[in-house]
């Protein structure tokens, strides 16, 4: 399981109520490092290296753990809970949970060799609940890289440097390393005569659609071993034929009961109706991604339109302030022109002195009023 993390959690600095105060002494830890203090360990030395150079210091980080910690694309570190069976047949206290316990153990005594890039910090064997468990805290690391820091966080491409090249959605760099150290896991188990009963999985990073055709594999294999198991009776169809509740002939030489008929026919027809159910789905889902891809294109080309329109009404303003200055400035130069016409006519005829008297008449009046 991948889990969100509690360090103090672990390493029991921080107590639930579900735990066994008692049983605590029998924890085993491997790894309890600071955090802050592998970021250091770890980043310091690329951090350095970036910062210099860089030309703006905005650009700089001044501290790279929390620049991870309010990311939106990375984690702090990662944590995954490994488990055998469960407090029914793997009790913490009971033989079998003892077994479970050396197990986990020695299954993490080789993860860190194994998992080179993913740095384990924290890591803890749990007693004191109801089963036996592991955390195992990590920061994954790259080296190498032409983005940002030299030496940064990153699980995909630390998973990547271990071998792990993502596919399908379904098949991701994550999904092929939890199924490569569930294997690592079951080796362990085989060595202490513990067999590994594939009941389920946390598959959350298949999609509905594949998780379904997941299950529908499942039960074809199932049909198939039970194919297996009819196949085996072969009894002689004359033979059958004198029992009172007449069998369906499965062959030549091999016969099925009723109520196995009718439970093979039950499970074929589910199958052959959920096979055209997820036929029709993948069709939708196929149109859908068409459908968006075609949006998609739509959407840019109506974006280059608009720029290109607003570009083009920019220049159209530009050339109307233009002409209306122009404009401006000649009217100007006209009514200066009709101005210096006026006052040349007035200084020809002497008007100026009439005009003058005139207002000096007004004024006379106006102080008689």
């Amino acid at each position: 399981m991948l889990g969100k993390g509690s360090i103090n959690h672990n390493s029991r600095r921080f107590k639930a109520e579900n735990i066994d105060a008692d049983r605590t002494q029998f924890n085993k830890s491997f790894y309890d490092q600071p955090i802050k203090q592998v970021y250091h360990n770890l980043f310091d030395e690329a951090l350095e290296q970036y910062n210099s150079k860089q030309t703006r210091a905005d650009r700089c980080i001044d501290n790279y753990y929390e620049k991870i910690r309010t990311s939106k694309q990375e984690k702090l570190f990662y944590e995954v809970i490994l488990q055998i069976g469960n407090k029914d047949d793997m009790a913490a206290m009971s033989e079998d949970g003892q077994i479970s316990a050396k197990v986990l153990d020695e299954y993490m005594m080789d993860f860190q060799n194994r998992n080179p890039n993913l740095h384990v910090f924290s890591a803890h064997l749990h007693m004191d609940e109801a089963t036996p468990h592991l955390h195992i805290d990590f920061v994954p690391f790259t080296t190498g890289s032409k983005r940002g820091l030299d030496t940064r966080v990153s699980l995909k491409k630390a998973l990547e440097a271990q071998g792990f090249s993502g596919g399908t959605r379904g098949d991701t760099e994550w999904s092929q390393w939890v199924k490569s150290e569930k294997e690592q896991l079951a080796q362990v188990m085989e060595r202490h005569d513990i067999e590994w009963e594939q009941l389920g999985t946390h598959d959350e990073h298949l999609s509905v659609l594949d998780f379904k055709k997941v299950q529908r594999s499942q039960e074809v294999k199932a049909i198939e071993k039970t194919l297996g198991k009819l196949q085996q009776k072969q009894v002689d169809v004359q033979a059958v034929d004198a029992i009172e509740a007449k069998p369906v002939p499965f062959s030549s030489k091999v016969s099925l009961s009723q109520e196995d008929y009718k439970t093979l026919t039950t499970a074929a027809k589910k199958y052959v109706v959920q096979e055209k159910k997820e036929r029709r789905q993948q069709k939708l889902l196929d149109v859908a991604e068409k459908t968006i891809s075609n949006l998609k294109a739509k959407i840019t080309e109506l974006t280059a339109t608009i720029f290109s329109l607003t570009k083009e009404l920019d220049e159209y303003r530009s050339v109307r302030g233009q002409l209306n200055q122009g404009k401006l400035k000649l009217e100007n130069t006209e009514l200066r022109q009709q101005n210096g016409f006026m006052k040349s006519l007035i200084e020809q005829h002497g008007l100026s002195h009439f005009l003058g008297g005139r207002k000096d008449k007004r004024k006379e009046q106006n102080v008689h009023r």
